[in-house]
């Protein structure tokens, strides 16, 4: 796993700050009545009006700028002309690559007025991510992170996911290594100073099983349960870390 230089460094905190103001400017159209594809548009156009380009665009032939996955759909959810409805939970995943070098961030929001539950889901999915992220530091592991998460995710009997993972992050979106949001405290890969990741807990209402949709994208939960999304990009410090995608 590379250690990035004070050159990429700076090129990734814009990247993420692109990514973050992606985000925020979206915030206002998640409303119901709003397709998904207009909210992509939006992402799209805001993104290379900053002077970066939509890492998720054609990424594996993916055909957005922006994921967004509605209730029981966990991630890669295709932009269409579905339109949100009030009591809908919606991720939204955002990746930019600023001269090169890619932030990468997701986050789940309410349209309108949703159930108590999905309130606790988005709560406790939330914190679990920061859960794992105070983990971070030079000479912790990945296990460190994973295990962190689990135990929070169980504390709150919600499903962890094991199949979806965190990664390292830089001049490629996905590099080595796998951020798992599950793993044993102590083991796994030592992370460094100046290594960059994206932490990122998918967690279930309901079973942590999966499955995928016939658009070869999708993935949903296997019980139909409505699943969350929070992920940042982040900076492995000296003492600690720095989130890329604050916002």
């Amino acid at each position: 796993m590379k250690i990035k230089t004070q050159v990429e460094i700076e090129k990734m905190r814009k990247a993420g700050e692109i990514v973050s103001e992606t985000h925020k400017m979206l915030e206002e159209y998640i409303k119901p009545g709003v397709t998904t594809k207009i909210l992509d548009d939006l992402a799209h156009e805001f993104i290379v009006r900053k002077g970066a380009k939509p890492s998720f665009k054609n990424y594996g032939g993916f055909p957005g700028s922006i994921c967004v996955s509605i209730n029981e759909e966990v991630v890669h959810g295709i932009p269409s002309s579905r339109k949100l409805v009030d009591g809908d939970i919606i991720s939204i995943d955002i990746g930019a690559s600023y001269l090169g070098y890619h932030g990468d961030s997701a986050w789940t929001y309410k349209v309108g007025n949703v159930t108590s539950e999905k309130e606790y889901l988005l709560k406790h999915t939330e914190k679990a991510l920061y859960e794992g992220l105070s983990f971070i530091k030079d000479g912790c592991y990945v296990g460190d992170i994973g295990s962190s998460i689990e135990r929070y995710a169980k504390k709150y009997k919600l499903g962890v996911i094991k199949e979806l993972v965190g990664h390292g992050i830089g001049s490629k979106l996905h590099e080595k290594p796998d951020i798992p949001n599950y793993g044993t405290k102590g083991k796994g890969l030592k992370l460094k100073e100046g290594m960059t990741i994206a932490v990122e807990p998918m967690l279930n209402l309901g079973t942590p099983d999966i499955f995928i949709l016939d658009d070869d994208w999708t993935i949903v939960t296997a019980d139909n349960k409505p699943s969350a999304h929070f992920e940042h990009t982040v900076l492995v410090t000296k003492t600690g870390y720095e989130i890329l995608t604050k916002r």
